[in-house]
């Protein structure tokens, strides 16, 4: 990912995401622009800050899809959070810091796994020595020939534990259990931490439990494997690193920020709402989070935010904030065309996903391509009628209109099934008919 032109970037979303070329250009940009800025001479480096991106658009049209592609593609700690869940400092809820150190804890298992698979080998090497001491427990004779004997057993048992020969033995292994009394720990606004550090401060002080553990060979192995890996990890290093990551690649995505739009001249829960705004500022400017493994900059952390915006408007966001989200991209409404191309083009295309589930059970589906056309055609009309909820109609539709044979596929003789375009509207027009019904039902 280090070296994708913004071109790679589009075309490797493409394979998921069908149009909104706008929003996946400023995305693709915005990642390029990061490796741009680590080739950029050191002493300018701290002064290129990311463009942050706000993404304008309805419900369903691939806001959030294009976000977490992104992240994975880049490989970069990615987090999603949702603007209404957080409530102004001094309210019971969530404070907005949290979405920093949330992200480190992400960034944190990443490096870890990371570093667990680099230590695999060593650690299996580690664990086949205590599996064959469990095997062949240790003699009292210590004379050469003994010895010798003992050897040559050894590299036999290592031998038939490397095919597989000895799974099902039985062996008994020391396991660590923690003797954390279980507790409830209440901390106030802005300390969410407190609870987690009073809790490791009893873990490190009460003395770890082992207990010992009848379990198979095969499984003995894979808990001596992670055992084994765990000490080899160096979790200061993987810290550091987790927090370097953070601060230089890690994406926040954060979902509905129009719900904490507030607008002009109105009292009650929109003081919150402003209040919230002017708790995120702070973070998307760039200012220093404290977690408990130090302290976190986001001045370098690249924001996605998103939002309908149904009733607010973007100017309803305080224009602070408003500033510090340069580039904003308007998602389109999706078409029957596009619910064509959504059903049959990605990677991931929902035919595809209903055809494999099928196969587990032994049939072969299949669907005309006016079934699908009919299908897309159905999702367009339902959006326009009810809620216009995007792609995600083409959920509800599928699963109606395949509903019968999901749960009869078991029992079915017949293996090849042909879904046609009589068949969808035969057990769709009713209830796509039935605006009460299509409300509900689809």
């Amino acid at each position: 990912m280090t070296n994708f032109t913004p071109r790679e970037i589009v075309s490797e979303l493409d394979r998921y995401i069908i149009g909104q070329n706008d929003a996946k250009r400023a995305v693709a940009v915005a990642l390029r622009n990061r490796w741009r800025r680590q080739q950029v001479p050191a002493e300018l480096r701290d002064e290129i800050a990311p463009k942050n991106i706000i993404m304008i658009g309805p419900t369903g049209v691939g806001k959030t899809e294009i976000a977490r592609r992104l992240a994975k593609l880049a490989q970069a700690p990615f987090i999603k959070v949702e603007a209404s869940k957080f409530t102004e400092v001094g309210y019971v809820g969530r404070d907005v810091e949290s979405m920093v150190r949330d992200l480190l804890e992400l960034a944190i298992n990443m490096v870890k796994e990371e570093e667990t698979r680099k230590m695999r080998i060593k650690a299996e090497a580690n664990a086949e020595e205590k599996l064959l001491d469990l095997l062949l427990p240790g003699e009292t004779d210590r004379s050469p020939d003994k010895q010798e004997q003992r050897q040559h057993t050894r590299d036999r048992l290592r031998k038939l534990l490397r095919m597989g020969e000895l799974d099902e033995r039985f062996v008994e292994i020391e396991t660590q259990v923690s003797s954390i009394p279980t507790m409830g720990v209440f901390s106030p606004q802005g300390n969410e931490e407190l609870g987690m550090n009073i809790k490791e401060m009893f873990g490190n002080l009460l003395p770890k439990n082992t207990k010992r553990k009848r379990v198979k060979v095969s499984e003995a192995r894979q808990l001596l494997i992670d055992e084994e890996a765990e000490k080899l990890i160096d979790m200061e290093n993987v810290t550091t690193l987790a927090r370097e990551r953070t601060e230089q690649n890690g994406i926040i995505f954060i979902d509905e920020i129009d719900k904490i739009a507030s607008r002009e001249g109105v009292h009650g829960p929109e003081v919150s709402r402003e209040g919230v705004q002017r708790d995120i500022l702070p973070i998307v400017e760039g200012s220093t989070v404290n977690t408990k493994h130090g302290a976190v900059k986001t001045d370098h952390i690249l924001f996605v935010a998103a939002g309908a915006f149904h009733i607010a408007k973007p100017a309803d966001l305080i224009p602070e904030l408003q500033g510090r989200f340069p580039i904003r991209v308007e998602l389109d409404s999706l078409g029957e065309d596009d619910f064509y191309r959504i059903l049959t083009e990605p990677k991931n295309a929902l035919i595809r996903q209903y055809k494999e589930l099928m196969k587990t059970e032994g049939i072969s589906l299949a669907f005309d391509d006016e079934a699908i056309r009919e299908i897309a055609r159905m999702a367009k009309m339902v959006n326009d009628r009810t809620e216009n909820i995007g792609a995600r109609r083409l959920h509800t539709i599928m699963e109606k209109l395949l509903e019968e044979l999901s749960f009869s596929a078991p029992e079915l003789s017949q293996e090849d099934i042909r879904i046609s375009a009589e068949e969808v509207r035969r057990r769709l027009s009713e209830i796509s008919k039935d605006e009460d019904l299509s409300r509900y039902i689809l």
